[in-house]
């Protein structure tokens, strides 16, 4: 047997082979990175490879397309929600609406009395008249001479009172409950005088000083029930009103939804207990010496139509603090309601309004301040409306 042959690379070739290793092996890693490479970039850069330094740069610009896209995709979204969250408003609102008139409807059918039931008419409660404004002269059982110093001057009587009405839409009526003895004499007087008259509107109330905040949601609510007016109206007994200027000044409100119109006043809550208006609820204003909110004074102010819906439909909860003025203004807090200051419907008793009048400026109303109302009205009504009244044909002739 032969023994094997091995066979020896010799010792010169061993650089030579080694060099090719190296070679080999550089190669080999650069095309490996390479790929990498070209794999990793994006497409907007054509294939060619960044200098090193630039890297870093690149890939940030690639972060900032992609937050730039989501950035655009929420704010589409966004604007999606606020547009679904405006529709969403609307008919909120437009379904409180319907739900206030429901509630005043049926609110107007147990005032009403359900007229109709037991008759051979088919329809329960009848329809109500349109009107442009429906006014409430706040009056007592012993103001007999004050409302007949009214119909004198100011408010029409007897036929042109009904003639206003359809000609003009414009409701006039004394407003007045009930004594605390049922069928009294003092009920027994209002009836006589109505029956004479038919200028009173008679309200579900038992009369009293105490009393006014109750009685100005009562008649609210009643004369929601029995007109369908643009605006409702208080005005006390003792106060000078213009009717055409009335008309003409709430006639530029009316496509207003919720306005509440008069001198707005913020006057000191009266702790004291031996003073006129005093507020038993004081501590309820914060602090002694606070003011009131602001409110309009009591003489004279007007609300539109949803407002006095507004009173017709809550007044079981409608809180009732001493003046009723005040609880007049705090029913409306909260809400979204627009008050008007309006000067010219506190003017003073002449020469303040006759000075007005002979520029042109008529007033709405006039009273004194001191007294709450025309100082002596029954004496000194009839001299402010010669010399501050805006004369019998203007209410026919004025726009609105």
């Amino acid at each position: 047997m032969k023994p094997r042959t091995i066979n020896i690379i010799s010792v010169k070739w061993i650089p030579f082979l080694c060099f090719f290793c190296f070679a080999l092996g550089i190669l080999f890693t650069n095309s490996i990175y390479g790929l990498w490479i070209r794999t990793l970039t994006p497409p907007e850069f054509n294939g060619q490879l960044m200098p090193r330094h630039q890297g870093g740069r690149g890939f940030q610009m690639v972060s900032d397309d992609c937050a730039t896209s989501k950035f655009s995709q929420n704010k589409e979204v966004m604007n999606e929600v606020l547009k679904t969250h405006g529709a969403i408003q609307s008919l909120d609102k437009a379904i409180a609406m319907l739900q206030m008139e429901l509630a005043a409807s049926r609110s107007s059918r147990e005032l009403t009395g359900l007229e109709g039931v037991g008759s051979n008419s088919t329809t329960l409660t009848p329809t109500k008249p349109k009107v442009f404004m429906v006014i409430g002269i706040n009056t007592a059982f012993s103001s007999r001479k004050r409302r007949d110093s009214v119909r004198e001057t100011w408010m029409p009587q007897g036929e042109k009172l009904i003639q206003l009405e359809r000609e003009r839409g414009i409701i006039i009526r004394f407003m007045i409950g009930h004594s605390p003895t049922s069928n009294s004499i003092l009920d027994k007087a209002i009836d006589s005088e109505d029956s004479q008259h038919k200028d009173f509107l008679r309200l579900e109330h038992i009369e009293g000083y105490h009393e006014l905040s109750a009685k100005t949601k009562t008649f609210f609510s009643t004369a929601v029930a029995k007109w369908d007016a643009d605006f409702y109206v208080k005005v006390d007994d003792d106060v000078h009103v213009n009717l055409g200027v009335l008309a003409a000044t709430l006639a530029r409100h009316r496509s207003k939804p919720r306005i509440y119109i008069g001198c707005m006043k913020s006057g000191p809550v009266l702790a004291r207990k031996d003073v006129k208006y005093h507020e038993p609820e004081y501590w309820k204003f914060g602090e002694e010496g606070n003011h009131y909110f602001r409110h309009a004074t009591g003489q004279i102010y007007a609300i539109s139509k949803d407002l006095a819906t507004y009173i017709s439909i809550n007044q079981p909860i409608l809180h009732k603090f001493a003046n009723e003025d005040v609880s007049l203004g705090s029913w409306f807090l909260g809400l979204e309601v627009e008050h008007i200051d309006d000067r010219n419907m506190c003017c003073g008793t002449p020469p303040d309004c006759e000075w007005k009048a002979q520029a042109g400026a008529l007033c709405v109303a006039s009273f004194d301040w001191s007294c709450s109302g025309i100082c002596k009205s029954v004496e000194k009504i009839k001299s402010v409306h010669e010399k501050c009244g805006e004369g019998d044909g203007f209410v026919w002739s004025a726009l609105f």
